[in-house]
């Protein structure tokens, strides 16, 4: 059995997870990221898209988060999310709507702030996309 460290992941809304992880894999702003015990103090913005928890006993968890920060420190891991949610709870109907919509806008290109929000709004979606992508992948 690996060694673990406790991790709290914490959206504005809720707690979605806290326990013992062997290891952490998510996307900061310099790049991916895999946490397990030991790991160096640390404070990183994330990027939009999937997170990777590695129970105790290799259970694999996948959640999306929206975006927000990890922090690392001796026996702690907090990744603290604008919006986190569990993979299997993004609706993919909906993240596709929304990206088709926020490619309509950015086709438009009506003003400056209407196409950064849509472009805001399509990596959003394309992230979560990809999140339910790689749920599929893991539960074959």
């Amino acid at each position: 059995m690996a060694i673990s460290v406790h991790c709290d992941v914490v959206s504005a809304e809720e707690k979605i997870y806290s326990g013992l992880v062997e290891m952490l894999i998510a996307t900061g702003t310099e790049g991916e990221l895999g946490i397990q015990y030991g790991h160096a103090p640390l404070l990183t913005q994330l990027k939009p898209g999937a997170v990777r928890i590695i129970k105790q006993g290799g259970e694999e968890e996948i959640l999306y988060v929206s975006g927000g920060y990890l922090e690392v420190q001796p026996n702690l891991v907090t990744l603290l999310a604008d919006t986190a949610v569990r993979a299997k709870d993004v609706d993919e109907a909906a993240a596709q709507e929304a990206q088709k919509e926020a490619e309509k806008a950015l086709a438009n290109k009506t003003g400056e702030f209407e196409y950064s929000r849509a472009a805001a709004e399509l990596a959003e979606a394309a992230a979560q996309l990809r999140t339910l992508q790689k749920l599929r992948r893991n539960s074959r």
